[in-house]
């Protein structure tokens, strides 16, 4: 059996930005709540990885096939943006404003520098898409 190849720029599951409670998914339903969680800004939500938190999410893109967080660090690395691609996103727990991802730490931190003038560009997001794909782990 082959493993699924790593998308950086997709979500592994779009049900992850809607409604989750911790690690399971809940289903959608005729409760206000639902719609204010199925449309839900990520912005401000902690982020952890594999090993420990890495900050918050400082702005959040939801556009098919070019999906990202860019995360501020504060000061674990000197208050660093980096730009994780929303394939690295595990899960997210949006009662305790959550997001996890699947890298570490020191992988995150090695990340490709973010650079708000040039992030939009197809070299830049092939440099930090190729990154995380040989991080996949």
């Amino acid at each position: 059996m082959q493993p699924i190849p790593f998308a950086p720029w997709v979500w592994r599951d779009p049900g992850l930005i809607a409604a989750t409670v911790g690690t399971e998914m809940e289903p959608r339903g005729d409760r206000p709540e639902d719609d204010e969680r199925a449309s839900a800004d990520l912005a401000g939500y902690d982020v952890e990885a594999i090993d420990g938190g890495i900050g918050k999410v400082d702005e959040a893109n939801y556009e098919v096939g070019s999906a990202y967080l860019v995360i501020d660090t504060g000061p674990w690395i000197f208050g660093r943006k980096v730009l994780l691609p929303a394939g690295t996103v595990d899960r997210v727990d949006h009662d305790g404003r959550k997001v996890y991802v699947d890298r570490t730490k020191e992988q995150v931190k090695n990340s490709p520098e973010y650079d708000k003038d040039t992030f939009g560009t197809a070299e830049y997001r092939d440099r930090v898409g190729g990154y995380y794909a040989g991080t996949y782990e």
